[in-house]
Formats: structure tokens, C-alpha cells, sequence
């Protein structure tokens, strides 16, 4: 009889550790960048749709070599145009930037989660419920942004290559030539 408690209480611990290591990795995004791996932890308490559409698409693959549009220095790196950045599958570099995903758009889900170096925020148009699957992260704290657009998450790991993303050209607002990606997006680390 001890012997099948002790087997019930090890497979129980077993699934609780297991089921807990689960749930830790869903709460992570891995992009892999030409230069290395970026680990960003997800904010689901403040941003709960955003979060769930961001590993939705990482785990349908629908980031995988989507470029990054849009990168100024001293601000910011943005990507996940899924419609016209896939830069395998029919990009578009004049449109990207303008599409999103399959999915509709989401409503806002501002925070009073600061703006600061690393943090990853979701892109949107003029209209504040227009996020979609674009995002952003920031080189540097960005203030003026805070309480207007969604803060979904933070770099924990891999920030140096993210600074070695390829800027744009400042006249034409960060526009990239010839882009960098994301190689691969992956849900947890």
C-alpha cells in the first residue's frame, strides 16, 4: 500500500511541476533574430487579448520572416505585418506596416505599464482599438507613449540583438531597405 502512495504522490507532483513549467513557458515569446535569440516575457495581467493574439500567431507560425518595417534609432524596432512583412511569402515592402493579421482588430488595453528600454508594445493606427498583430520594441525609454498604446511585454534576455536591428532611414519616418527579420517566433523560451 505505501508503495502506490508513494507512486500517487510522485505522479501528482510530476504533473504539478510539469503543468507548472507549462504554463511559465506560455508566459514567453522567442524571436530569433539574425544575430541571436530575443526572450520576451508576456504581460497577460494588463494586456490579456493582446497576449493571447501575440502567441496565437507565434504558434501558427505566422511570424516566422516577417521583417522589420519600420526601426528608428533611439526609439524603436517595429514588425508583425503577417499580411505583406513575410519576407518568404509574398512581401510587399511599400504595404508593410499597413496589414495585420486574419483576425480582427482588438480594443485597447492601455496600462499604466511605462514605456522604458525593452519594453514591447502593440502598434496601432490613429484609432486606439486598431491593434492587430503589428508590435514594437523600444531602444529607449519612450514617455510620451505611455497610457496610449498597449504595453504587452518586456525583453528579459537578448536585448543586445535587438540593438543590432537594421535602422531605417529617418527621412522616410524609419523605413527599412533591404529589412531584417524575425527568422523564427516561438511560444516560450
Amino acid at each position: 500500500m505505501n508503495i502506490l502512495r508513494f507512486a500517487f504522490a510522485g505522479a501528482l507532483f510530476l504533473a504539478t511541476t510539469t503543468s507548472a513549467v507549462v504554463a511559465q513557458a506560455a508566459e514567453f515569446i522567442t524571436i530569433q533574430l539574425k544575430d541571436g535569440p530575443v526572450v520576451v516575457e508576456l504581460n497577460d495581467k494588463v494586456a490579456p487579448k493582446h497576449v493571447e493574439r501575440i502567441k496565437a500567431l507565434a504558434a501558427a507560425g505566422e511570424y516566422d520572416n516577417v521583417a522589420f518595417h519600420r526601426v528608428i534609432e533611439g526609439f524603436m524596432a517595429q514588425t508583425g505585418d503577417v499580411q505583406f512583412g513575410d519576407m518568404e511569402d509574398g512581401f510587399q515592402p511599400g504595404a508593410a506596416g499597413t496589414g495585420g493579421s486574419s483576425q480582427p482588430d482588438l480594443p485597447q488595453e492601455f496600462s499604466d505599464v511605462p514605456f522604458e528600454r525593452g519594453t514591447v508594445g502593440m502598434a496601432r493606427s490613429q484609432d486606439p482599438n486598431s491593434a492587430n498583430s503589428q508590435f514594437f520594441i523600444m531602444f529607449a525609454p519612450g514617455d510620451f507613449l505611455n497610457g496610449q498604446y498597449t504595453v504587452v511585454g518586456k525583453v528579459v534576455s537578448g536585448m543586445e540583438n535587438v540593438d543590432k536591428i537594421k535602422r531605417g532611414d529617418e527621412a522616410s519616418n524609419g523605413a527599412v531597405t533591404d529589412p531584417d527579420r524575425m527568422i523564427k517566433v516561438t511560444v516560450g523560451k
